[in-house]
């Protein structure tokens, strides 16, 4: 079974590798929405895969030193595009969050990566 849960930050960016006049590299800003997808058995005893507060209590950290944060400010997001943020988040979540199968980041309503691990 597959379980998610949602969450929300905002933060701003420059990308700072485009070329000149591209408006992404300019300092600007997101709310990013991120869904975190984990896979699991139903345990017989609690009826669940996991607790979402379990979810929550990983992931809730990691998103609090993003919010309202200068991205290209934070150890390994010197060049923060959607798809390598994706990829921080992941090794972030990971290790604490085992059964992690992807996760889902949108910049905006309309675009977004999907990120399944390496």
């Amino acid at each position: 079974m597959i379980l998610y849960k949602q969450f929300t930050f905002d933060s701003a960016h420059f990308l700072s590798r485009v070329p000149d006049g591209h408006k992404c590299k300019a300092i600007h800003g997101h709310t990013y929405h991120l869904t975190v997808y984990a896979e699991g058995d139903v345990k017989e005893q609690e009826g669940w895969v996991f607790d979402f507060g379990d979810m929550t209590s990983v992931v809730k950290p990691i998103i609090e030193t993003l919010d309202h944060a200068m991205l290209n400010n934070i150890e390994g997001l010197e060049n923060p595009t959607a798809e390598l943020l994706a990829v921080w988040l992941w090794k972030k979540i990971k290790p604490e969050l085992p059964a992690l199968s992807k996760i889902e980041l949108k910049e905006t309503p309309t675009s977004g990566v999907i990120y399944e691990g390496d």
